[in-house]
């Protein structure tokens, strides 16, 4: 599974690079606290895979890294092969650029 730094997803944001940022926690846990990409959370994602891009990368992240690459391995079974983990999800985030940022 193809993995990404959050310094590598930060220099993507920056760089105004085109990309899909999903984010796999519950809808709870993104109202908490966002990296302003699409809510999708885990349950959902096979039904609602029609909204993630086969065509552009697509980075997958979730509060540690767990969930998002279980999300990761249901999607490559159905042909994904562009999708990338966020390493350490949204609490690496928080550790590395924004120690204010609240996480449930």
């Amino acid at each position: 599974m193809k993995e990404i730094t959050v310094e590598e997803l930060k220099q993507k944001i920056d760089q105004q690079e085109d990309f899909q940022l999903i984010d796999v926690r519950e809808e709870f846990e993104y109202e908490t606290s966002n990296l302003d990409g699409l809510n999708i959370p885990l349950a959902e994602v096979l039904l609602e895979k029609d909204k993630i891009s086969k065509e552009k990368p697509v980075i997958v992240h979730c509060r540690s890294g767990k969930r998002s690459a279980q999300a990761i391995l249901l999607l490559e079974r159905e042909g994904y092969t562009n999708l990338a983990n966020l390493q350490g999800g949204i609490l690496a985030w928080r550790e590395a650029f924004d120690p204010n940022m609240p996480v449930y």
